[in-house]
């Protein structure tokens, strides 16, 4: 059945994705976003698609932009610790302070589902052989400590006529519409192609991945459930977790590159998470690789799809930011 589906950020790294994907499901989409990293030309015009510029912030674009919408994805945040500490009271005013008004007002007007993506790095450094959603969080940042109080807001709605889940992503790589390469797949393959090396940093922690396509498929999933499953719920999203200096290997093997560049850093999250959940619930499993996510990155490059990829502020949020907002 068709929707009327609002995106909050939905012209960023996996937004840019999700909502074509939507399209072509049958759903009128609604798309609320700065447009700070491109323009209303990031996607081909269609009567079901509306694009709003505008502020998360803004409580009266917040209520003209849901006027008739059935269903909220509100991905929208700034994204990432690096981008969020560079001024965090900018970084609070987005992820959290604004976030219970766009729920309360998303309840009061009518919508039916609301999914909010938070994050797996909720979760901090674990030991734990496989994070489940149901382990304690411990956010080393301010980034991941709003992600996690979001999710608590979030749960406060919940009712029989207003179906909330939270999506804890593992980290997403592979190409999109608008393209970021400041996450550590993507990073990784950015290197190797043109800078003719790989520069890991560490090496020995672990990150959970989720190839762009997968992440998407599991919002449509997740639109698409029967309410009563996963009203309430929170879960986990992710493909494959691996070592950074398998990441490394893995980008090496698909281009070729064989010098490493390792560099210390101060990261120290580690963790793999589970899956399991989500797979019970509604039958969402990860097809694609991290691989497939270097080989799809590598076709980018190769059709020059990517220029500028070394310096343009586009591809990374911190600089972006640096750059263009503070």
């Amino acid at each position: 059945m068709s929707k009327n589906i609002l995106v909050t950020g939905g012209a960023g790294y996996v937004g840019a994705e999700l909502v074509p994907k939507l399209l072509n499901e049958g759903h009128k989409v609604t798309v609320l976003d700065t447009f700070w990293y491109s323009d209303e030309s990031l996607f081909k015009s269609s009567e079901n698609l509306k694009l709003i510029k505008g502020d998360i912030r803004d409580k009266e674009i917040i209520t003209s932009s849901l006027v008739d919408i059935t269903d909220v994805f509100h991905l929208a945040c700034i994204s990432n610790d690096p981008s969020f500490d560079l001024d965090p009271e900018l970084g609070k005013s987005i992820n959290y302070d604004c976030f219970e008004y766009i729920v309360s007002e998303a309840k009061r007007m009518g919508v039916s589902r609301f999914i909010y993506a938070s994050s797996s790095s909720v979760y901090g450094v674990k030991e734990t052989p496989n994070v489940t959603e149901d382990l304690s969080l411990e956010p080393l940042t301010d980034y991941s400590k709003y992600k996690a109080l979001c999710e608590t807001i979030l749960n406060k709605y919940k009712s029989d006529n207003f179906t909330v889940v939270s999506v804890r992503p593992a980290t997403v790589c592979g190409p999109s519409r608008r393209q970021r390469l400041d996450v550590v797949v993507n990073i990784l393959t950015n290197h190797a192609i043109n800078n003719g090396k790989i520069k890991i940093f560490g090496g020995e922690q672990k990150r959970p991945n989720i190839h762009i396509e997968d992440m998407c498929q599991a919002y449509i999933q997740l639109l698409n459930a029967e309410a009563s499953i996963i009203n309430g719920e929170i879960f986990n999203a992710g493909g494959e977790n691996l070592p950074v200096m398998k990441i490394a290997q893995l980008v090496s093997e698909v281009t070729g590159v064989k010098t490493l560049d390792i560099l210390p850093t101060d990261d120290i999250r580690s963790y793999h998470i589970s899956s399991e959940k989500i797979f019970n619930a509604i039958g969402f499993k990860a097809q694609k690789s991290v691989k497939d996510a270097i080989v799809d990155l590598k076709s980018s490059f190769d059709n020059n799809l990517l220029k500028d990829s070394l310096s343009d502020p586009k591809y990374f949020n911190v600089k972006f930011v640096k750059d263009s907002l503070l």
